[in-house]
């Protein structure tokens, strides 16, 4: 899974853009009042058919002219300034360009096009220069600091207090402090990663949907699912070919490398994908991510090192929960250490299970997930695939509502008459148990071509309150599941119900927030290391019997869940969990080695940095073709560079929250509705720990996440992030 935090939405309060995923950019349309919603939700909504890509380019320059003048009028009064006659205004001016600039980048992620694409890399370098500006006008740097220390600072409630600190770090981060010479450098060294970083994930894209295998004869599907069969059928009728067509796609892939039984087919699928951006594979150079990988390397380390950093790692933590590298390295080689003893052990069982079952003397690997799944059938009697027919989305998603409901007093009511920028789009208010409109979010599930793979969540509207009345949030939800198809409902897996359990977290936090200033409302402002805690707290809802008999009904007899299919799945949860968890722990160390260590930072050193930690941690021996970095978005065009711990650092705060419901009960209202005040509601305002603790009562520990991962030792474990 990907989350994208609008960390450089051009407004004061985060101006950095090199933390930030440049696919948030976002594009000049037309707004509107939807009809049925003008009264409720008292804001504009995208009018997304209204966008004209060759008109993009010239209404975004009028807009930020019209910005720049208000921000010379504003600090032309020399102050005394104050939160009204500045920081209100300002944040006015940076949230019309948000709500203008944001459905732009919204359609280049989900129905990207060449002229879409062009006119977004045109107006890139002119917004990246625009934040540039506001990161290092001297003026309104002093004219925060004069109202953060100023007479009237007392008067100033915690949130806003939250906003000048925050600030005033990003100014610093920003390179104002700066010589002229070197500020001028920073700027152009921003203006260069927003355009590798937006092409590195436009090569991962095309180089994703150019290649499919024509498939006419049904033998070689031996063992693939239904819907999957399904899927490359309709992919086939869509390109007017008999037979079935396979992708790329993960909805598409993953079942093909888990289930098919001819071995050269998911080897030829297996190539394809993992040499994807790559000098290797069938399409090799013409999308190659290897320049881009290490000019963003090299860009990093020397924006790192202008602003006083030793390395681009140090700079990222300035804005997380960890304070030091030793904090990040310590914390990722503990988890090693207690989950690689059980990988190998894993590990060790499946090459024999593969060589006395069924004569394979040595797994290639592309027969990893294959043999994997046959060894959880042999050992359980369980496959994914059983869980399939009892989670249709309409099911899924009542149940999930329902959940809402119980825990947080909200509920979710579809729309209409609100444009879409797709038929299978749908459109929910968000409602509290007071009858409150609090938000809405946008709701887009099914994959197809020129939408991004992947899920993720991103802000539309961030709540706030101007003097014209309180504007609500607004959430895009994002998932790429195979879509319904020959009559059959789009039937989701178990780890796919968890992903839109994930996502929907985040949806939630951005949507329930109280908070009135944009730029510590909703996900805004939360250190990237806890922005995981809401989203991964949410998936733990899928493993109780109570929850899954609300989300899981057969699609055809309506029946629930069976007792010893949920027995298995129990059983069957913690299979491979020490694989699962030094996987992530290879990846999380990858990112933060590469982003702390200065060494070279061409294509074969990112290789060797790789290669290393594989050998620390890994247990899987990849193939030698293997270009998993090229296409690692989370951290080459993504939010997470240095910063892909934070998946394993907040699932440390989420399985230690999700224990308190174990001990007051799994749809305790009063558990669920003081996890909303802690942490929904307060969004980036407050500290996270301190958000944390206020719920939890004390200090995290790690000992809910090992137990729940399977991972737990037989000692007392007393670690604490």
């Amino acid at each position: 899974m990907r989350i994208i935090c609008n960390n450089a939405n051009l407004h004061v309060a985060a101006p950095n853009l090199i933390d930030y995923d440049t696919r948030s950019s976002q594009a000049l349309i037309s707004w509107k009042y939807p009809m049925s919603h003008m009264a409720s939700l008292g804001m504009l909504l995208p009018a997304f058919g209204s966008i004209r890509p060759d008109r993009i380019e010239a209404e975004l320059d009028t807009m930020l002219a019209t910005n720049r003048a208000a921000l010379a009028l504003l600090l032309d009064r020399n102050g005394p300034y104050t939160w009204q006659n500045l920081v209100a205004p300002l944040e006015e001016n940076e949230d019309r360009l948000n709500r203008a600039w944001s459905p732009i980048n919204h359609l280049h992620a989900v129905t990207d096009n060449e002229a879409l694409r062009a006119a977004y890399n045109a107006c890139l370098p002119k917004l990246t220069e625009y934040a540039s500006e506001l990161a290092q006008n001297e003026r309104l740097y002093q004219a925060f600091r004069s109202i953060a220390v100023g007479a009237d600072a007392a008067a100033l409630d915690p949130a806003q207090r939250k906003v000048l600190e925050n600030a005033l770090r990003e100014f610093r981060l920003g390179g104002v402090a700066l010589p002229l010479a070197d500020r001028d450098r920073f700027r152009v060294i921003q203006q260069e990663l927003a355009q590798l970083q937006t092409k590195f994930e436009e090569n991962l894209l095309d180089a994703t949907q150019a290649w499919t295998l024509h498939v006419t004869d049904a033998e070689r599907l031996r063992g693939v699912p239904p819907s999957t069969l399904a899927l490359a059928a309709s992919n086939a009728r869509d390109r007017n070919l008999p037979g079935w067509v396979l992708t790329l796609d993960f909805p598409c892939y993953q079942p093909v490398m888990q289930y098919a039984h001819d071995a050269e087919m998911r080897r030829e699928l297996y190539l394809a994908y993992v040499t994807r951006a790559s000098a290797l594979g069938p399409h090799a150079g013409r999308w190659d991510n290897s320049p881009l990988m290490a000019r963003i390397l090299t860009l990093r380390s020397e924006l790192a090192t202008l602003l006083g950093f030793p390395n681009f790692a140090e700079y990222s933590l300035a804005r997380k929960m960890a304070r030091t590298p030793g904090d990040v390295l310590g914390f990722l080689h503990d988890l090693a250490r207690r989950a690689r003893p059980v990988a190998v052990a894993e590990y060790a069982e499946l090459c024999r299970f593969a060589r006395e079952q069924h004569r394979i003397i040595e797994l290639a690997s592309w027969d990893i997930n294959y043999y994997s799944e046959l060894l959880r059938r042999h050992e359980f009697d369980f496959s994914e695939e059983d869980l399939r027919p009892y989670f249709p989305i309409p099911e899924v998603l009542d149940g999930l509502f329902e959940i809402l409901r119980r825990l947080y007093g909200i509920t979710l009511r579809e729309a209409g008459g609100v444009e879409r920028w797709h038929p299978d789009v749908r459109y929910f208010e968000v409602v509290d148990e007071t009858g409150q409109l609090r938000g809405a979010l946008f709701m887009d599930l099914y994959a197809r071509q020129k939408k991004r793979g992947g899920a993720w969540m991103d802000d539309c509207i961030v709540r706030r309150r101007p003097m014209s009345g309180l504007q609500r949030p607004v959430a895009y939800l994002i998932c790429n599941f195979a879509p319904p198809v020959d009559g059959w409902p789009a039937l989701l897996s178990h780890e796919e119900v968890m992903t839109l359990f994930h996502e929907c977290g985040h949806a939630l936090h951005h949507v329930l927030t109280l908070v009135d200033y944009a730029d510590v409302s909703g996900i805004r402002g939360v250190p990237w290391d806890a922005v995981e805690l809401p989203s991964q707290f949410m998936e733990n809802w899928c493993w109780d019997r109570a929850a899954l008999d609300l989300i899981a009904g057969h699609f055809q007899s309506g029946d629930p869940l069976p007792q010893d299919l949920f027995e298995k799945m129990l059983r069957a949860r913690h299979f491979h969990a020490g694989l699962h968890m030094v996987r992530q722990l290879e990846l999380a160390l990858f990112d933060f080695r590469l982003h702390h260590e200065n060494r070279g930072h061409d294509s074969d050193d990112i290789q060797r940095v790789l290669d290393e930690v594989r050998a620390e941690v890994a247990v899987i021996p990849p193939s030698p073709v293997n270009r998993f970095q090229h296409s690692f978005g989370h951290i080459f065009a993504g939010g997470y560079a240095a910063g892909y711990y934070s998946y394993k650092w907040a699932e440390v705060l989420s399985a230690d929250a999700f224990s308190k419901f174990e001990e007051t009960g799994i749809f305790d209202a009063a558990t669920g509705r003081q996890f909303m005040h802690a942490i929904l509601e307060n969004g980036g305002a407050r500290e996270p720990m301190e958000l944390f603790i206020s719920f939890r009562g004390r200090q995290p520990s790690v000992e809910p996440l090992l137990r729940h991962s399977g991972i737990l030792e037989h000692q007392p474990v007393s670690t604490s992030t």
